[in-house]
């Protein structure tokens, strides 16, 4: 399965020069926690709610004053459409994040995957799997030892 087959599609995009109340009313607006920087198709950053905490909550800075830019994390891992689930789950271990944009073969937008993403996915597969075990177990098996 590619990453692309469970990415989310529909990505929030705001430019690095909008401002952070434009941001919280954005994240507010579509309940999500991210947004992914983009210029001319590309992600360029990502900004998150935790950004919104640590660079203009914290420091008490003026949320109309301060940009995207400005508390964004610019160059941001992406993960391309075709990496598997494993490839993506080692990229996301290895650069220490929870979501990651996805991009084509031209580095151009086309979603974005996040860990709790992964965690269903993986839920859903390891339910799977155990179905098969216990239907495949004969019914002795099951019962206690004496």
């Amino acid at each position: 399965m590619t990453v692309i087959e469970f990415a989310q599609r529909d990505v929030v995009t705001i430019r690095r020069d909008q401002s952070a109340d434009e941001l919280t009313a954005l994240l507010k607006e579509h309940g999500i926690g991210c947004a992914v920087v983009e210029e001319e198709g590309r992600p360029v950053g990502v900004v998150t709610d935790r950004d919104l905490v640590m660079g203009v909550l914290e420091p008490h800075r003026d949320p109309g004053e301060v940009t995207v830019g400005e508390i964004m994390t610019s160059n941001p891992e992406t993960v391309h459409e075709d990496a598997s689930v494993i490839e993506t789950t080692e990229l996301m271990a290895r650069a220490a994040v929870r979501r990651l944009p996805v991009v084509d073969d031209v580095g151009a937008l086309v979603g974005i995957v996040a860990l709790d993403d992964l965690l269903v996915l993986l839920a859903e597969e390891l339910r799977d799997l155990a179905g098969v075990v216990v239907a495949g177990t004969p019914c002795e098996d099951l019962s206690p030892r004496g």
